[in-house]
């Protein structure tokens, strides 16, 4: 790694986190995860670095983002997350959201259309020590059939409408977290599989997310 994590990184996450709390978010351990995990070395461009630990949302690469921290921790919270659990993530981006949910315990398997995130993103998470995070390279509309079932997918960025072989790939009891939506802004929504015939809606706050597209871009 090119950065380091100081005394002073550490500081800003600790008032990131107090600003977090504020707002609402009182999971324990998303809160832990969040004043655990470096944010400034997934700052692809040293830029950005500073901006690491405002409660904002700034570039990465390949006209992505990596998402407000208040994002973040309230999909994870939305998630439920418990030590073990096997969870899909789509959308690995910087590889941020993917560290805070190892971070919390869960085994996580993230899937990225776009290559060159990608390959960076596939070295970045090992080398912060997050071994128990595998990337694959493809297409988030599939998801990971081979992999499945999952206790919990979350899905990083908005779509139209909810991807039926993300729903297929559940456990029965398992959670599926969606910001769904194809104007501005998106309704993020929490979708429990009651069986396989039955699945639980919940209707949460909107937000703006990019939107999820489908195949993959080299």
């Amino acid at each position: 790694m090119n950065q380091t994590d100081t005394f002073r990184h550490k500081g800003m996450r600790k008032k990131l986190v107090e600003s977090v709390r504020a707002k609402g978010i009182h999971d324990e351990e998303v809160l832990r995860a969040m004043e655990t995990v470096p944010r400034h070395l997934f700052a692809f461009e040293s830029a950005f670095i500073e901006r690491a630990y405002e409660d904002s949302a700034f570039p990465i690469a390949e006209g992505q983002t990596i998402s407000q921290p208040y994002t973040v921790a309230y999909q994870s919270q939305l998630l439920e997350v418990k030590k073990g659990d096997k969870i899909l993530e789509v959308g690995t981006g910087s590889g941020y959201q993917a560290c805070i949910l190892a971070e919390m315990k869960a085994r996580v398997f993230s899937i990225e259309r776009m290559k060159k995130l990608y390959e960076k993103t596939k070295a970045l998470i090992p080398a912060l020590g997050y071994s128990q995070v595998k990337c694959f390279y493809g297409d988030g509309y599939e998801g990971l059939p081979s992999f499945a079932p999952f206790d919990k997918i979350l899905v990083t960025a908005a779509a139209p409408d909810v991807p039926a072989k993300l729903l297929l790939q559940l456990k029965t009891g398992g959670m599926l977290v969606i910001p769904v939506g194809s104007g501005e802004m998106q309704v993020m929504k929490r979708f429990t599989k009651i069986s396989n015939d039955e699945m639980k809606e919940e209707v949460f706050d909107t937000f703006k997310f990019v939107p999820m597209l489908p195949g993959r871009k080299g």
